[in-house]
């Protein structure tokens, strides 16, 4: 017997499907998937392969659980496996990537109904569990095996500023990516520490040339697939220009940052670094790939713009004054929050609609 659905209107025909678009997102990520592995070696693989493959092996799972049809082929749990690695140290323990991917997948998204009903993104909802689990594995770094920037994304100038001048806090910050060193000798700035002059010698180093460059092209420690400004910015394009997303939340939340963070992310007024802002952390990563989310994201240009300038302004509150150096996964996570509302008031009005005048 022929199956007939009903739905709402519009209705239009379209070549995509939830499988095309999935893979497709997949492809964008791959330069800077493979980038990382490059960078970290065979540990990046493996994380990567074993987040991806429990991923999977959870949606099967729980697909048979709560009896939903099993879709694998639509590439959404492969998806999520490969965000979750991406957001991760190359060098995370197998056990504990298991664990995120199958709290990604169950908890973030089988438990409310599967594809399509998650209020959360689910590979950050695996993130932040492993965050708050264990943050010693989430927040320890990886020294490239090819090196760029040496002390895994310090330059050594930095370490001979700050040299005599608590020696384990300056390991702690070698240890950092440029962004969490940032934090640190913030704190450190805070605290009296340091000298306002060490402070802006090392400003100085991290806002230099150098350091904004090799940000850019990748030659930094960090996690997996974020490293790389260029590349996820080549992969958010190529989204782009196929229409998968559109412009407003990664263009928005980037700019939303880069001035907010120009703004406060320094001592006093318009001392931060726009550019070191933008490029430093998983902002690439989370504009292009995560905050663009189908499910968790609004459906309208307004609600859209909304949701990327409160994801931009949380990034910076996190960043400067959080106990974490990054922000982007708990400022998507906590904006999903209100997709629902901001689609409910942001939604236009529809072609020839008359308001009723009151009697």
């Amino acid at each position: 017997m022929k199956k007939f659905f009903m739905s709402t209107s519009p209705h239009f025909n379209s070549k995509e499907s939830v499988a095309s678009i999935m893979w497709r997102v997949i492809l964008a990520l791959l330069p800077a998937t493979l980038w990382g592995i490059y960078r970290f070696g065979f540990c990046a693989f493996l994380t990567i392969l074993v987040s991806i493959a429990a991923s999977v092996l959870a949606e099967w799972i729980f697909s048979k659980m709560f009896k939903f049809e099993l879709r694998l082929y639509d590439g959404s749990a492969f998806l999520t496996g490969l965000l979750l690695a991406l957001t991760l140290p190359p060098a995370t323990p197998i056990i504990v990537t298991i664990v995120g991917a199958f709290f990604a997948i169950g908890f973030g998204k089988m438990v409310f109904g599967g594809l399509g009903h998650n209020p959360f993104n689910p590979a950050f909802i695996g993130r932040a569990f492993l965050q708050a689990s264990w943050p010693v594995y989430i927040i320890t770094w990886k020294k490239p095996i090819q090196s760029g920037l040496n002390l895994v994304g310090i330059p050594q100038k930095m370490v001979e500023i700050l040299t005599g001048k608590l020696p384990n806090t300056i390991d702690t910050i070698t240890s950092a990516t440029p962004l969490g060193a940032l934090g640190q000798t913030l704190l450190l700035r805070n605290q009296g520490v340091i000298t306002p002059e060490q402070f802006h010698s090392v400003e100085n180093v991290l806002y230099s040339k150098e350091t904004l460059l090799n940000l850019f092209f990748g030659n930094i420690g960090g996690s997996i697939g974020e490293i790389s400004a260029l590349l996820l910015l080549i992969g958010g394009l190529y989204l782009l220009l196929k229409k998968i997303i559109t412009w407003h939340i990664p263009v928005v939340y980037i700019l939303s940052v880069g001035i907010l963070g120009w703004a406060f992310g320094g001592i006093g007024l318009f001392h931060g670094n726009f550019l070191f802002y933008i490029l430093s952390g998983g902002l690439f990563l989370g504009a292009f790939f995560m905050a663009t989310d189908y499910v968790t994201s609004p459906m309208y240009p307004l609600g859209k713009i909304i949701f990327a300038i409160g994801a931009g302004i949380l990034v910076v509150v996190i960043r400067r004054f959080g106990g974490y150096p990054e922000g982007v996964c708990y400022s998507i996570l906590i904006m999903n929050a209100f997709v629902a509302m901001l689609d409910r008031f942001t939604k236009p009005k529809p072609f020839g609609y008359l308001k009723r005048s009151a009697k």
